[in-house]
């Protein structure tokens, strides 16, 4: 069994241990730039916890289609966002298989369907793009240079992707 709560700050060191686990050395983000974004969008930072403590999270922000956050970097604020922006998503290794990671997209997608928000996006990587085809995502290639430079800056193939919140 798990449960779902909202992040709080004594959950980095954890959160920390998580994103060790679940993803490659390259694309390990910066403890500071994890810290900034509890500060910037607590309400859209959750955890997982089980019997073992934090199993998994999920960081998120309002953004615009089209607006891709570079490794390391820091959420943009936007006066017009019409995007729930998935920066993060980990589950640990002990707790992968049990929908941990789709219960909580599911969860702040619900949180933001009561809000103005069209469209939700993500950058998928290490080759988590089936998974996130699952939870209704499609490859979006039209980016800007910018952008696609922001995509680049992960190191390890990385897919910009796209889904539509209100059918």
């Amino acid at each position: 069994m798990y449960k779902l709560r909202p992040m709080q700050e004594g959950d980095i060191p954890a959160v920390m241990r998580i994103q060790a686990d679940a993803y490659a050395a390259e694309v390990l983000e910066d403890e500071a730039v994890i810290r900034s974004r509890l500060v910037r969008c607590p309400q859209l930072a959750w955890v997982a916890e089980d019997e073992q403590g934090l199993c998994a999270y999920l960081f998120a922000y309002h953004s615009q289609v089209g607006q891709v956050t570079p490794l390391d970097g820091e959420f943009q604020a936007y006066a017009e966002p019409n995007c729930l922006y998935l920066h993060d998503l980990a589950v640990a290794a002990r707790a992968a298989g049990r929908g941990i990671g789709p219960a909580l997209v599911r969860h702040n997608l619900e949180q933001a369907s009561g809000s103005r928000l069209r469209y939700s996006a993500l950058v998928s990587v290490q080759g988590s793009e089936a998974f996130w085809s699952r939870q209704g995502y499609q490859p979006h290639e039209a980016l800007d240079a910018r952008q696609q430079a922001h995509l680049a800056s992960y190191g390890i193939p990385a897919v910009y992707m796209v889904r539509n919140l209100h059918h």
